[in-house]
């Protein structure tokens, strides 16, 4: 079993290397159902996974000149609060309830690394110039999510900072890296007021984590990403649909109501996605 938890590691720290980000997003799967821990342990060890391979990756970058101090310090700032409250309430939830809501992150980071990018949007502020109103919620909402679930939110963070700060997405890759570790650890900080960590099993599990991410960087210009991130994508899909499967009701999915929701679902998505794309036809760019 030890092997299938070093294997799985080592992927899910090629997958960080190779896509800059999602692979965090299997590491509570893998320490619930290959290391059998409970939900609250797997998604403390998690962070403190996430945080340690988040803070190795964030060195290249740094020495590259990729990180903006000034602005990932000040999201962080706000995301290492809600981190600590999402760690701190995660204590008082039952772990049916903790694992349905991770299955729903990993649906959510699928989604947003299946869609097709949208076309390029003007950021709402100069290079950097973070605004503290924005920065504030969106920073304490992320990390909550991040200290509730365990998942480093890294594919939340760089749009955001790309779109609110108008960082370069280079820059917005490795500032995303630092907020991600300060979420981590925060998030770490909450849960570690109500238990104790395998350290034996965190450290190893971040070792392979951390092992896999550098030969994953060295393989990031020979593999053709967007067949790579559509691939792993539909792969998170299953793992999603998987956890949820074993933590609902088995009665639920004979119900016909959940049926009757996900008949309607396949339509639904189709029409919205007709009305973007005819909306996308008839929006004629204006001439000079």
């Amino acid at each position: 079993m030890t092997v299938l938890i070093v294997a799985a590691s080592l992927l899910v720290g090629v997958t960080l290397g190779v896509l800059g980000g999602g692979g965090s997003i299997l590491t509570v799967p893998i320490l619930v159902y290959l290391a059998g821990l409970d939900a609250e342990e797997a998604i403390a060890t998690s962070l403190f996974v996430v945080g340690v391979t988040g803070l190795a990756a964030l060195v290249p970058h740094a020495r590259a000149r990729r990180v903006r101090w000034r602005t990932g310090l000040l999201f962080g700032s706000f995301g290492t609060a809600g981190a600590y409250a999402g760690g701190r309430a995660a204590a008082h939830l039952p772990g049916t309830a903790l694992l349905i809501a991770f299955a729903l992150m990993m649906l959510a980071t699928a989604y947003a690394m299946l869609r097709r990018p949208r076309r390029r949007q003007e950021p709402r502020h100069r290079d950097g110039d973070l605004p503290v109103g924005h920065a504030a919620v969106e920073g304490v909402a992320m990390g909550a999510v991040t200290g509730l679930v365990g998942a480093g939110g890294g594919f939340l963070v760089v749009p955001a900072l790309a779109l609110l700060g108008g960082l370069p997405m280079g820059a917005a890759v490795g500032t995303s890296l630092l907020v991600v570790t300060m979420n981590s650890f925060a998030g770490l900080a909450g849960h570690l007021s109500g238990l104790t960590l395998d350290r034996g099993l965190a450290l190893t599990v971040a070792g392979a984590a951390v092992a896999g991410s550098l030969a994953g960087g060295r393989l990031a210009g020979r593999v053709p990403q967007a067949a790579l991130r559509r691939a792993f994508g539909w792969f998170v899909v299953v793992m999603g649909v998987f956890v949820l499967t074993r933590q609902l009701d088995p009665a639920l999915w004979t119900h016909p109501a959940t049926w009757a929701v996900l008949g309607s679902a396949g339509p639904a998505a189709v029409g919205v996605r007709a009305v973007r794309r005819a909306r996308s036809r008839t929006a004629v760019p204006a001439r000079e």
